[in-house]
């Protein structure tokens, strides 16, 4: 059975990640993961809700040094966290917070002594060995769950290096304001900094002054790891910027307007990754170059009456995805949205990410989504958005909406809200947004 190293790419005494000021060496990093790894009790399963990054990533490699799999639920709310304690007999949790999950065995990261001066070996783990389970978002319904072996995790990892030139940024520490629980934050903050010798930074930042502060912080080479979402609110405020060396950005397809604003704050390039939770990244692009997508180094797309489906490299098995891709050659495409997402009103045909990227892209929106709303029969008759547009009135915002979208697409009705109920990822869970409606319902009433 072939086995593949925990970390790779780190020369003696290199930096693993910083935290709290401090560096952190690669071989403190392993020696934590042993110690942890020894202190875990004799479980199946690993529940690993650590927000920060370095305890999660000790959490992570110690699970994988004891044949543990580790669950990386979308979010903690106490039904999802009682169906996963149900489904896995056994699980046990590892968190740096109090959970208030009486029913759930529940660890503390440990305090860690400085071991000294030591050099541990680095450990090995069978590729074929499940490392993971991961689980959708449930933007389209429930948390579907999903296992990556480690093999199919470093491959992921191996190949975003190579496709995002990450191996001509050596040392370069990665700030994310995506959690690592989700497959976008796991993939690019913890798993290529391990295989990619690049440095995790222990915070995820939320609020925009945070995340200019903790990125000014850090030596460079730096990059920031972000979402559409968290870029538009750093992008809204007059502050200065630090300046990164590399931005890179996942959930949700940018607009050229927003990469050009970004590249030219941060004075840095800025990349997208594409990809599922099924799959992992798959695809990437400089959105100021191109609107097509590259696919990754052995990752093949093929298209059939039921849609786009992809396999090979880090994708084990064959996955049809959920959007609509219109294949270019030579492995790049164009990406027109989710199938689920397709509207059809009058006979004409549109998708939801095309009208949210022309609503969010108005001077004035802060945040926006169109929404399909419940209604008897198939035929869709209207839509409903809800805005974060402080200043702008509707007569102003349904003004430029004309100028953008079909006057049949227009939302009916359009609502002004302070804040949208967004998750950890910048997307809006279904479920979330049923209660959010169902709130904004009862105020009305």
């Amino acid at each position: 059975m072939a086995s593949i190293p925990l970390v790779r790419g780190f020369g003696a005494a290199a930096a693993f990640a910083y935290r709290k000021g401090l560096r952190i060496s690669v071989e403190r990093f392993l020696a934590d993961a042993s110690r942890l790894a020894a202190a875990f009790p004799d479980r199946g399963y690993l529940l690993n809700l650590c927000t920060d990054r370095y305890h999660f990533a000790v959490g992570f490699a110690a699970a994988l040094l004891r044949r543990q799999v580790s669950l990386l639920p979308p979010n903690e709310t106490p039904d999802l966290i009682e169906r996963l304690v149900s489904q896995y007999p056994g699980v046990h949790c590892l968190s740096d917070r109090i959970t208030g999950f009486g029913s759930l065995e529940t660890m503390l990261f440990p305090e860690l002594d400085d071991p000294g001066p030591v050099a541990p070996p680095i450990p090995e783990v069978p590729e074929t060995q499940i490392a993971a389970i991961v689980f959708t978002s449930g933007s389209t319904g429930d948390p579907v769950p999903y296992r990556k072996t480690w093999g199919s995790l470093v491959r992921v990892a191996a190949a975003e290096i190579e496709i995002l030139r990450l191996r001509a940024r050596p040392g370069m520490a990665l700030i994310g304001t995506v959690p690592p629980q989700h497959v976008f934050g796991l993939e690019a903050t913890v798993l290529v900094p391990m295989q990619g010798g690049l440095a995790v930074h222990a915070r995820r930042p939320f609020f925009p002054a945070d995340i200019r502060a903790e990125l000014a912080a850090l030596p460079r080479p730096r990059a920031l790891v972000t979402t559409p979402v968290h870029l538009r609110a750093l992008l809204a405020e007059p502050d200065d910027l630090p300046p990164a060396d590399f931005l890179l950005c996942a959930t949700a397809p940018l607009s050229p307007q927003l990469a050009a604003r970004a590249e030219a704050r941060f004075a840095a390039p800025l990349h997208e990754i594409y990809g599922c939770t099924e799959t992992g990244g798959i695809a990437s692009r400089r959105t100021v170059e191109s609107n097509e997508w590259r696919a990754m180094k052995r990752v093949a797309m093929r298209t059939d009456g039921t849609g786009t489906w992809v396999k090979g490299g880090h994708v084990e098995a064959d996955v049809l995805l959920a959007d609509v891709i219109e294949l270019r050659g030579r492995g790049r495409f164009l990406l027109h949205g989710r199938m689920a997402d397709l509207v059809n009103i009058a006979g004409k045909r549109t998708s939801l990410a095309h009208l949210n990227y022309h609503l969010n892209s108005i001077p004035g929106v802060r945040d926006g989504a169109f929404v399909v709303p419940e209604q008897e029969g198939e035929a869709v008759t209207r839509l409903t958005a809800y805005v974060v547009a402080p200043g702008l009135t509707s007569e102003a915002l349904l003004r430029a909406l004309r100028q953008r979208i079909d006057a049949a697409f227009l939302p009916r009705p359009l609502h002004f809200v302070e804040a949208l109920p967004r998750n950890e990822t910048g997307k809006l869970p279904r479920r979330a947004l049923e209660e959010f409606e169902s709130g904004l319902a009862g105020r009305a009433g």
